[in-house]
């Protein structure tokens, strides 16, 4: 499984799975199906209004043109302005992102969109389904060349492994400090919970263990080891929160 490490301003690495080529071909078929439904939609429209007004070169040149633009532009306006997902990106929970783990620039997602002739209209997709597949990082050419590639935004985790879980009948929280972190914080505490589960890797928890014993100036009880501190904390923000929302 091919991964790519964000690395958070806690110093705090995550490793978020590449998507595959399966991921990115649903993707696109989403998108494209929207766009064969508009243009039914607007075969139907103009079918109307030609029956009740008189259809004109004109409107019918003009609507192509819009079309047009719109199925040129798609990818690279959905990007820029929906954090690196077009609407089929985001029903299969993938994103583009910087292959440094930060978000795309403006430049890169220009870059990756410029790159599509080459991925997919000059060679009738064959380069773009090559490259991902032999790539290492699952990436086409234009990924390659604006230093991105896609990832899978959400984990799949259990149900009982969730961040916001509903705070438990009489609970007493142990740090009231927790109330100082936000929705963010709490998800990335999960995260770096999750990225233990499936690597083993100590270190991550006990790296956030520090960050957020200092952030709150708390001091671990003694029976807890870092893995407890960071599922406390978890329990005491939902309690907390919970709390305020009722009062």
């Amino acid at each position: 499984m091919q991964t790519v490490t964000v690395h958070t301003s806690q110093n705090i690495d995550i490793d978020y799975e590449v998507a595959d080529l399966g991921d990115r071909i649903l993707a696109g078929l989403v998108d494209l199906g929207l766009f064969m439904l508009l243009m039914i939609l607007c075969i139907i429209l103009a079918v109307m209004t030609n029956s009740y007004t008189g259809f004109s070169e004109t409107f019918l040149i003009a609507g192509l043109i819009v079309y047009v633009c719109m199925y040129v532009f798609y990818d690279l306006i959905c990007e820029i302005f929906m954090n690196g997902q077009s609407i089929g990106k985001r029903v299969r929970k993938i994103k583009v992102i910087s292959l440094d783990g930060a978000q795309p620039t403006v430049g890169q997602y220009l870059l990756r969109w410029l790159f599509r002739i080459v991925d997919f209209t000059f060679t009738s997709s064959l380069c773009g389904i090559i490259s991902i597949a032999v790539s290492e990082k699952r990436q086409r050419v234009g990924d390659m060349v604006a230093g991105t590639t896609l990832i899978k935004t959400q984990p799949r985790t259990q149900q009982d492994k969730i961040a916001f879980t509903p705070a438990e009948l009489n609970y007493e929280p142990v740090y009231n400090e927790a109330s100082q972190l936000n929705d963010r914080d709490i998800e990335l505490i999960h995260e770096v919970i999750q990225t233990y589960r499936q690597t083993g890797n100590t270190a991550v928890v006990y790296n956030m263990g520090q960050k957020i014993s200092e952030y709150l100036s708390i001091q671990p009880k003694p029976e807890m080891d870092s893995l407890q501190l960071l599922q406390t904390i978890i329990k005491d923000y939902n309690y907390l929160v919970s709390r305020e929302s009722v009062i």
